[in-house]
């Protein structure tokens, strides 16, 4: 009986750096350029982070580790 081996891709980008970024900066993107996903950035930074909605938001995302990277793979812990 063969072995089955399941990959999981993670970022290279971490949890804790993005968290941080989205704290001081988040209503200008700034853990949105952190993960390469620059057009949502330029676009909070216009919005103030869809007008503080967007930025709550992603805030949440973050803590419950859902918070993807620009190739949709999760930021490691």
């Amino acid at each position: 009986m063969a072995h089955t081996t399941y990959v999981t891709n993670s970022s290279d980008k971490k949890r804790g750096t993005a968290l941080a970024l989205c704290l001081i900066g988040g209503m200008f993107g700034l853990h949105h350029f952190y993960v390469g996903r620059i057009g949502k950035g330029i676009l909070y930074a216009c919005t103030a982070g869809l007008f503080f909605f967007g930025w709550f938001g992603d805030l949440v995302k973050i803590i419950n580790r859902t918070f993807t990277d620009n190739v949709g793979n999760p930021i490691r812990h």
